[in-house]
């Protein structure tokens, strides 16, 4: 911990500190489930990384902080106001946790599709049958205990997922107390007919809870599918889950770390073996690329590559222009049209991306 020149704590800078060091506290933040914000100076962009993780942060107060104006649509470039020099931000978030009271029928349904959806899966159930590594072995965690103690097991964010799908409503009630005492999730949505439903927030309206927040609660829970098996009524809540996801401009999504993929990259990042490498991310895109800002790859010498930001001649020629670098400790910020490409090759997609290529080499090696 130390103050920049601008006046703020950032939980790490790399300057003169291996760039590994800087992607492994990053995603050790990531792991742990906390939001942060890896800034890079485009003056020195090998060097000059710092990471911001604090409490209620977000791109609006980390820009006013910075001193740089928001920035373009699809874009990770801030320019300070001061000497309209720029930093690239990027936001990384855990992956987003979808957590199931009650491992019966439906969330036996639920669970493969969940995690194919790239949710990180947590079941609890006070049954060892329901709620096990056997039963639901691409369940991060499967928690066995009491529903009055689901605190002791469970610390709720605000980029969860809830989905309350217990065998009676006793179960139900001490599910929606927990999440009406703690943060409130992203979604919250209760399994049950309209009687039993309307019993239980009547219940803890009585007990004082918050009218609006159980408002809130997604009851009858899903899209209106006319569902009807175990597996028809997973479909609907992950439906209705897609759905608020993507139409929510709440959360910001350029940069976020989200996929498998990404989180293998930013391990690889962290792990930093390779002698020869180069680091791409885009950091702006217009029009129809494959790829939008925030997406990263890694290139490799020997011609092997890490992640990906679209794919065919764009990758193709970035490659090229990062293995000019390879080696150097330099850094280059490269415009790629694909507009004509896409024309002569017809392809769906094109567009212009800018790409930011650092070189690994010299600062990656242990």
């Amino acid at each position: 911990m130390y103050k920049t020149n601008s006046g703020f704590l950032p939980k790490q800078s790399s300057w003169g500190t291996p760039i590994k060091n800087i992607f492994k506290n990053l995603l050790d933040s990531v792991e742990a489930g906390d939001e942060s914000f890896l800034v890079t100076d485009l003056s020195n962009p090998v060097a000059g990384k710092t990471i911001y993780c604090e409490k209620e942060l977000n791109e609006v107060t980390l820009a006013e902080r910075l001193g740089t104006l928001p920035p373009e649509n699809n874009s990770l470039v801030f320019s300070r106001r001061s000497d309209a020099s720029s930093l690239v931000v990027e936001h990384f978030a855990p992956k987003p946790r979808l957590i199931v009271f009650g491992g019966g029928h439906i969330s036996a349904s639920l669970a493969p599709m969940a995690v194919n959806l790239d949710l990180e899966l947590w079941i609890y159930d006070d049954r060892p049958s329901f709620s096990n590594p056997a039963r639901f072995p691409m369940a991060r965690t499967a928690i066995c205990d009491s529903f009055d103690s689901i605190s002791d097991n469970i610390t709720l964010r605000a980029s969860d997922y809830v989905v309350v799908a217990t065998r009676g409503h006793r179960h139900d009630e001490c599910c929606l107390r927990f999440v009406l005492e703690g943060a409130e999730p992203f979604y919250v949505g209760l399994i049950g007919s309209r009687r039993r439903v309307a019993i239980v927030k009547i219940k803890l309206i009585d007990e004082g809870y918050s009218s609006d927040r159980l408002e809130r609660v997604r009851t009858p829970i899903g899209l209106p599918i006319g569902a009807v098996t175990p597996a028809e009524i997973a479909v609907s809540i992950l439906a209705e889950i897609i759905r608020d996801r993507r139409s929510n401009n709440l959360i910001p999504q350029r940069g976020r770390l989200e996929s498998f993929a990404d989180m293998a990259l930013l391990k690889w990042l962290a792990a930093g073996q390779q002698d020869k490498a180069a680091l791409i991310t885009i950091t702006a895109a217009y029009g129809s690329t494959p790829r939008r800002a925030g997406a990263k790859m890694v290139a490799i010498f020997d011609g092997q590559t890490v992640g990906s930001i679209g794919g065919g001649c764009a990758e193709a020629r970035v490659i090229t222009e990062a293995r000019e670098i390879m080696g150097t400790c330099g850094f280059r910020l490269q415009t790629i049209d694909l507009t004509d490409s896409a024309e002569e090759d017809g392809m769906v997609c094109g567009g212009r991306m800018q790409v930011l290529i650092e070189d690994l080499s010299q600062t990656m090696s242990p």
